[in-house]
């Protein structure tokens, strides 16, 4: 039976979210005969965590499958036996990157979009999946004629499969037939609703004010009319138009329309580079897009948008410092990934073996060249912001005068960022590889498919208490 992983991480609390996978779970089970796991990644704290476990327990039975609720604890004793096993299996590794440093890179402690992500694809390394289907804690599912729409409809109608063969799988297969023989790699979509990023005020205050601040993430480079286009782009999904019917694309990746909320990868993608573990920076986990259109290898890109929402945490003062901090970290992050997209684009074909997989190599060499960027384009995205939330007044003034104090750190962290990525990439096959050989037994899976227990060992902790009633997948 082929095995799936759906992603949930998490670090608020989302008990509709989990319901609302679960139930995607189930249907992809169903409609689909494969085996789901449900992986819940929760940095929650601790009377959250009760509730999510409530949330799991409450899942209806469903056949086919496996739920794994894990908590930053599980998911580091996980981490470490990995690390360790990779560390003793390669001298190289070793010689490169202590097990604490690594274990950072994996599970920093604080927020990072790209290792939230890097550990669900060990872990479903370990568990034995195909692919990997991300989703969102903030975000729910359209409906249609009284059912929910599922991005797993088009995710597992072609992911994996080699492009020649989804091609009858989708509305319009436009993709050049010289990459007919390739995998699909990426099966994607984006959202609806409010903006990815929580800019919408500034907007709404100053339009022009707006425009200078999101073009900042562009190329230096770009044209004034260049710059525009990106903004009008920027954060904005498919709009607000709800679903009506089904229109799947396969190609290349319209990386524009696809959200990391509404994803899906195959292994032969996350299994040999991840994503840049960077700390508290939005949008530090859309690299792998840019690297799986500029390989051309095939994705489908579709219309089963997801909804976003903001959660009441992000309304709070604490809640917009952080975001907007993490929006400035984006910024500067841009001074570093660009040069790695670009090279990425002069690399084309090249990024790809004779059997289409992915040379990381030449990712971990570009993100080292990049690290060597002058800073000074970096100075002056600062010297905008300051300029414009202070003209913006209010909170925005108030965190301009937040950010005075913590911009030569930032500037050091940005780099130390692309740094830690180059490190990564050459860490991550010994890691995939000892993921693959790490037990999983005692991380106990929560089922909901009726069948016999899978008892933990009692000298490790169990993932969640299975609730009472309720048995175990037979692994």
């Amino acid at each position: 039976m082929r095995d799936i992983c759906l992603a949930l991480p998490t670090n608020r609390s989302c008990g509709p979210a989990i319901a609302a996978v679960g139930e995607e779970a189930a249907w992809a089970a169903r409609e689909f005969g494969v085996r789901v796991h449900l992986l819940i990644l929760d940095s929650a704290d601790a009377a959250t965590r009760t509730e999510h476990a409530k949330a799991v327990a409450d899942l209806p039975t469903a056949p086919g499958v496996l739920v794994h609720h894990l908590d930053e604890e599980q998911q580091r004793a996980f981490l470490r036996a990995a690390i360790d096993r990779a560390r003793a299996g390669d001298p190289a590794l070793a010689a490169a990157a202590g097990a604490d440093r690594l274990l950072a890179l994996m599970l920093p402690d604080t927020v990072s979009y790209g290792a939230c992500t890097n550990r669900a694809f060990l872990l479903a390394a370990a568990l034995g999946c195909s692919s990997v289907h991300r989703r969102d804690s903030d975000s729910s599912y359209q409906w249609l004629d009284g059912a929910p729409v599922f991005p797993v409809h088009h995710e597992l109608r072609s992911i994996g499969r080699r492009a020649a063969d989804a091609a009858s799988g989708v509305t319009h297969p436009t993709l050049d037939p010289v990459h007919a023989e390739k995998p699909v790699a990426l099966v994607g979509s984006s959202f609806v609703g409010e903006l990815s990023v929580d800019l919408g005020e500034i907007r709404a205050l100053d339009p022009a004010l707006y425009e200078e601040v999101v073009g900042l993430w562009a190329p230096a480079d770009h044209t004034p009319e260049q710059r525009r286009e990106l903004v009008a782009d920027s954060f904005v999904g498919n709009g607000t138009a709800p679903f009506t019917h089904d229109r799947a694309v396969l190609d290349l990746p319209d990386i524009w329309r696809i959200d990391m909320c509404n994803i899906a990868l195959d292994r032969e993608v996350y299994e040999r580079v991840p994503l840049p573990p960077a700390t508290d920076t939005i949008g530090s986990d859309y690299l792998l897009h840019h690297l799986v259109l500029h390989a051309a290898l095939p994705a489908v890109t579709h219309n089963r948008n997801i909804v976003n929402h903001y959660t009441p945490e992000r309304r709070t003062d604490a809640g917009f410092t952080a975001y907007q901090l993490r929006f400035t970290k984006f910024l500067l992050s841009m001074l570093y990934l660009y040069p790695v997209y670009d090279a990425m684009e002069e690399a084309g074909g090249a990024l790809l073996d004779a059997e289409h997989h992915l040379r990381s190599a030449a990712v971990a060499e570009a993100a080292r060249r990049a690290a060597g960027a002058d800073r000074a384009e970096n100075h002056r995205r600062l010297a905008v912001v300051d300029r414009a939330y202070r003209e913006l007044g209010g909170r925005y003034a108030a965190f301009a005068d937040h950010l005075v104090p913590l911009r030569e750190r930032l500037l050091d962290e940005a780099q130390a960022d692309i740094e830690a990525f180059a490190l990564l990439v050459d860490a991550w096959t010994p890691l995939v590889r000892a993921a693959r050989a790490t037990p999983l037994d005692h991380l106990g899976p929560v089922p909901v498919d009726g069948s016999a227990p899978v008892r933990p060992d009692p000298a490790r902790p169990a993932a969640t208490r299975p609730a009472a009633g309720r048995s175990a997948h037979d692994a």
